[in-house]
């Protein structure tokens, strides 16, 4: 099995790298949704607050990894040859999928602050940061999980800056190199 992992800070355009490899066929397994997970058993909203604070209690009680360990089986139950994981968010989390899978392969979706923080405002996401200070304090949260080291580890990096329809080609180009192995870089 091929898992290719995205990796990307929040706003990069990740979902949507998600939903393209996800009209190619290809199923989706959402590390976010481990956490949503466990807020909707916590009986909680679905917050940036809560996210952080959940993803937090997870990680001190299972490891910087926890998120990875509670993706793997959701990974392991696909039936297919290539899966995507969505939303990885830190170095543990790469090592952790790279000792579990011979066939990872790691993609960053990079895109600036203030592209980022206007996809952000306009996406409506109960979860969703609403201003620069309130960006800038998850992208602190999230260099603290390791997320820059994640995003240096990446075998390929594919930037998105420019209009939904150049990245959907990008990223489905890129997609087809990892489904036939080829080495992208």
């Amino acid at each position: 099995m091929l898992v290719i992992g995205v990796v990307g800070c929040p706003g990069s355009g990740k979902g949507e790298f998600s939903a393209i490899a996800r009209e190619m066929g290809i199923p989706i397994v959402v590390m976010g949704d481990v956490i949503r997970r466990e807020l909707e058993n916590a009986g909680l909203k679905q917050t940036d607050k809560n996210m952080g604070e959940m993803s937090k209690c997870l990680r001190q009680g299972m490891g910087m990894d926890a998120l990875a360990q509670l993706s793997i089986p959701l990974i392991e139950e696909q039936k297919s040859k290539v899966v995507l994981v969505d939303g990885i968010r830190g170095d543990a989390e790469v090592d952790t999928f790279a000792e579990k899978f011979k066939d990872f392969r790691l993609i960053a979706v990079e895109a600036s602050f203030e592209t980022r923080l206007g996809r952000l405002m306009e996406r409506g996401r109960s979860d969703d940061i609403l201003d620069a200070d309130g960006l800038s304090a998850r992208d602190d949260r999230e260099n603290g999980w390791g997320l820059g080291n994640a995003m240096d580890m990446a075998d390929c990096v594919i930037t998105n800056e420019g209009t939904m329809e150049e990245f959907g080609e990008k990223a489905r180009d890129l997609i087809k190199k990892l489904e036939m192995r080829k080495d992208v870089s």
